[in-house]
């Protein structure tokens, strides 16, 4: 069983309709305990990141957690998911995360250029923040959860922070905005990115597909 963490800060039954629809068994918990039960754990999260973190203390899943991923059962970050498990975040002001990776939670800067093909668009556009729809993931590090994908899928995403890494070698893709950042993490049993998956299509079952293999 996956167990889809339900702290109120996530559209979860989308989450849970990809696990069914690629075949794996997947339940929302309301309950950390539950977790000691789960093969594998799903963290996601819209919306604040402070409100997020406080919801996740609340309703007690934080040490849960930590200790599931000591143990070795996959995890996988969604979104906001991603970004509780660095160190802080500058998002209305500074807010403590997990500190599970090391790093900073940064808002994307409001005069992002446009890489548009020169002529299509007027000098100076500037891309719009949020950072919302379809983009393409550069895989550079083989993570597991990206088996089967081409080298660069493309996912859908609605944010307007991103993750900065203190140790580039848990990034295993990375997305161009104004810039690149990193897009899914990995190390060891620990997966997160800043798309949703649930919302990407072929390629987003197919990151679940991977995951809940993993949970096996």
């Amino acid at each position: 069983m996956i167990a889809i963490i339900d702290s109120g800060i996530a559209n979860l039954r989308s989450v849970q309709k990809g696990f069914e629809r690629v075949g794996h068994e997947a339940k929302v918990v309301e309950d950390p305990r539950l977790l000691r039960e789960a093969a594998g754990i799903v963290l996601p999260g819209v919306g604040a990141f402070a409100d997020g973190i406080a919801k996740l203390i609340k309703h007690g899943f934080i040490e849960p957690l930590r200790r599931a991923i000591e143990q070795g059962k996959p995890v996988l970050g969604i979104c906001l998911g991603l970004h509780f498990l660095f160190s802080e975040s500058e998002e209305f002001g500074l807010h403590k995360g997990m500190d599970l990776l090391a790093g900073r939670v940064r808002r994307f800067a409001d005069d992002l250029p446009d890489p548009a093909v020169p002529g299509t668009r007027q000098p100076g556009t500037r891309l719009k923040v949020p950072h919302m729809g379809w983009n393409r993931v550069r895989v550079v590090r083989p993570a597991p959860i990206l088996a089967g994908l081409p080298a660069e899928p493309y996912f859908y995403f609605v944010h307007s922070y991103y993750v900065e890494p203190a140790d580039g070698t848990v990034t295993a893709g990375l997305t161009e905005y104004g810039g690149w950042f990193t897009s899914v993490i990995w190390r060891d049993n620990l997966f997160a990115t800043q798309f949703h998956p649930e919302k990407s299509q072929a390629a987003g079952l197919r990151l679940l597909a991977n995951f809940a293999a993993l949970a096996r």
